[in-house]
């Protein structure tokens, strides 16, 4: 039945039929509107006529015709959400379809080894991901962190990258290329920084990461672009660091998890339903536990909601896994302590400067904290910096400053590589940092008074190159009940409620 359209014209008993088709007389029989038989063939015009009219006809058609559970096109009729609906129960349910969630969806199947064992659902309020971390990044990937967990978690992903088709191919599909570009970091330090940087080159190496101590004379060697004013002491990474693209290994780890039998769903998780018998406290308020029976998903552009009773929830919703806590109508005693994750707006820069540093630029990391990495092969740049903490932007949507890029950002790229004095600005946008304002590293693991609740989020801009470390920590958890693969205890939520941070000195 055709509804809510325009009107679809067809030809009806006894009326005349469309303009430019045979047969004004009646068929033989007397039925009327039907197609005159004739022993005389079609002329080439009428046969051309017949096919634009039914070219015109198949998409009225299209257009009319409700096009339910397609995200990428097609029209719904209006009050009902598009896309598939949330089932009424599942196994686990990963809140936040970002490339954390679908790590962690993926390696809970992979774990598992089968194929129809337990249900996983993953939850996505942006089926189009243009307000997602993952897309909006810069998509570095790097082992020069100052945590051994963060060093630990690189490495593990930089393995996985490398055989990627290994573990996100799927039979009778295209094999994923992530378009790794292996140009490695370059961090820049004053003579203040340089004791802690040559401290922390020592701990990489410890760890078995391959990075490079160089002095301003061979710097100079090495990049001769670079003004080495100020410039103490570098340290370069030789191996599995540089950049890829991270929309596919966003849609390689979806498509992977979704053959292994990963249900989707667009909605927002809003609320937890939690069970009487866990909310009795054994020794008062502050060792209150409780168990969660039901998420409730809010249907995209509706007042609708579908509960959906679950064993497992996975706190996967990046820059928003703090504010999902607070929303969820948790009892206060359950929320503590708050989980300290905010969005954080930063922007990216894009320019062009023919006389830019080649193809060996690797991605920079000055001194004052901006930062710039070669964006392909004709001259163009991406780049941006950190505010200080008092000047951070409202993160109330993605809108850009471009006067931070000409009065704060451009000033300091300049200073480094003199040639980015005739820079050509091209565009920019804007991403969110899950940042931890706690210690700028990710929660991992169970929460402390949600026992069924485990946390993956609060990564601080190095989400997307921890993603498949983390992904598989967090399963190893829900199915093996240990870490197995990288020891990440230290990054669970003791440290939270105990109130000692894990500092990291390479947040960018």
């Amino acid at each position: 039945m055709l509804r809510w359209g325009r009107t679809l014209c067809l030809p009806r008993r006894g009326g005349a039929p469309p303009k430019g088709l045979p047969g004004g007389s009646p068929a033989p029989g007397g039925a009327p509107g039907r197609l005159l038989r004739t022993a005389a063939p079609l002329s080439a015009d009428i046969l051309r006529e017949l096919g634009l009219w039914l070219g015109r006809f198949g998409q009225t058609l299209k257009e009319q015709l409700p096009t339910l559970g397609s995200i990428e096109g097609g029209w719904t009729p209006p009050g009902i959400p598009p896309g598939p609906r949330p089932p009424e129960e599942a196994d686990v349910v990963v809140v936040g379809g970002g490339v954390v969630g679908w790590s962690v969806a993926y390696w809970l199947k992979a774990l598992e080894g089968r194929q129809h064992g337990m249900k996983v659902l993953v939850v996505e309020r942006d089926p189009t991901y243009s307000r997602a971390s993952t897309v909006l990044s810069v998509g570095g990937i790097r082992q020069q962190f100052s945590l051994p967990e963060n060093i630990r978690m690189s490495r593990f992903s930089a393995s996985f990258l490398r055989n990627i088709n290994e573990h996100l191919g799927v039979p009778n599909e295209p094999p994923i290329d992530i378009q790794f570009q292996p140009s490695g970091y370059l961090f820049l330090a004053s003579e203040q920084a340089a004791a802690r940087l040559e401290a922390t080159v020592q701990l990489q190496r410890e760890e078995g990461a391959q990075v490079a101590l160089l002095s301003p004379t061979q710097l100079k060697a090495k990049f001769p672009w670079i003004d080495t004013e100020d410039v103490a002491v570098a340290s370069y990474g030789l191996e599995d660091e540089g950049w890829f693209d991270p929309w596919t290994l966003l849609t390689a780890f979806r498509r992977k998890a979704t053959s292994l039998g990963v249900h989707s769903c667009s909605g927002e998780v809003r609320g937890f339903i939690i069970s009487d018998e866990h909310r009795v406290p054994l020794r008062g308020p502050a060792s209150a536990t409780a168990r969660i029976k039901h998420v409730h998903v809010h249907m995209p552009d509706s007042l609708e909601y579908q509960p959906v009773s679950c064993a497992i929830v996975i706190n996967a919703a990046g820059a928003w896994a703090g504010q999902l806590l607070e929303a969820a109508g948790l009892p206060g005693g359950l929320c503590q302590p708050p989980l300290p994750i905010q969005p954080r707006k930063r922007y990216v820069y894009s320019w062009h400067c023919p006389d830019g540093p080649s193809f060996s630029c690797p991605f920079l990391i000055d001194t004052t904290g901006a930062y710039f990495r070669r964006d392909g092969f004709a001259g163009n740049y991406l780049g941006g910096m950190s505010p200080p903490e008092e000047e951070e932007p409202d993160p109330g949507d993605l809108s850009v400053d471009d006067d931070f890029f000409q009065e704060q950002v451009w000033p300091r790229l300049a200073r480094r590589v003199p040639a980015f004095e005739s820079l050509r600005p091209r565009g920019s946008w804007a991403g969110y940092y899950d940042y931890n304002t706690f210690d700028r590293n990710g929660v991992l693991g169970p929460h402390p008074k949600l026992v069924n609740l485990f946390l993956a989020a609060g990564f601080s801009g190095h989400g997307l190159q921890h993603a498949p470390a983390a992904g598989r920590a967090v399963a190893e958890l829900v199915v093996k009940g240990r870490y197995e693969s990288l020891d990440l205890q230290r990054l669970g939520c003791r440290r939270l409620v105990e109130g000692r941070p894990l500092e990291e000195d390479g947040v960018v």
